[in-house]
């Protein structure tokens, strides 16, 4: 099957560069509305057979053109969230953006015992980002959408993609609405189709205040 994790718009967060992962989240700003509003445009050539969100919330604004769009109803998936950020929830300074993206970075590296602090381990972020694909491919589509997160979606296809190498996640990043298509299957692996490193609507609706090296992760 084909996949295509989406991650959301930008949020107020994304601008104030706050590891921002509880629920329900914030919505969008008005560039992440636009960049959402992009999204059928940019995905026309693909045949999308239905559509998923996370249990965010600007995860779910972010499919809405979309599912306007296609006619799909998005579902909610409980395992496609952010990655917890633990005790570093709501930080903004360098340091624990640094300390974040390093657990998430070591997970992809395959060392699922490290463990965020104040919360979970790889082992315990794979389980059910692999249970909600898995899910997904058991549907049946040829297609599917999935619009979640940053730091998951490079993490999670940074280490289930078999044809990247470990650092591919680390060194690519991805920013609000860019889109990582993968084809494959749970049981016989995933590749990369591209991986996108501009929103869809292309440079004009790049987040100009998303300057952490971490890659505005969330």
């Amino acid at each position: 099957m084909r996949l295509l994790l989406i991650r959301h718009g930008q949020t107020p967060g994304n601008v104030a560069g706050q590891l921002d992962t509880a629920f329900p989240g914030p919505g969008l700003t008005e560039l992440g509305e636009r960049q959402a509003d992009a999204l059928p445009r940019a995905l026309a050539g693909e045949t999308i057979e239905a559509l998923y969100a996370s249990t965010l919330v600007r995860t779910q604004r972010t499919a809405l053109p979309l599912a306007k769009a296609t006619g799909l109803e998005p579902v909610i998936l409980d395992g496609v969230h952010e990655i917890e950020a633990g005790t570093l929830e709501k930080k903004t300074d360098h340091e624990s953006h640094l300390r974040y993206m390093h657990t998430v970075f070591s997970w992809t590296a395959g060392d699922l015992e490290a463990r965020m602090p104040g919360g979970f381990t790889g082992h315990d972020f794979f389980a059910r980002f692999d249970a909600s694909v898995e899910k997904v491919a058991a549907a049946g589509h040829a297609t599917a959408a999935i619009v979640s997160h940053g730091a998951a979606i490079r993490c999670w296809a940074g280490l289930r993609a078999t044809d990247i190498g470990t650092g591919f996640a680390e060194s690519h990043m991805l920013p609000n609405t860019g889109v990582v298509a993968l084809e494959g299957d749970p049981a016989s692996g995933w590749h990369v189709v591209h991986w996108d490193q501009v929103p869809v609507g292309g440079p004009a609706l790049a987040d100009r205040t998303a300057e952490d090296p971490t890659g505005d992760a969330l």
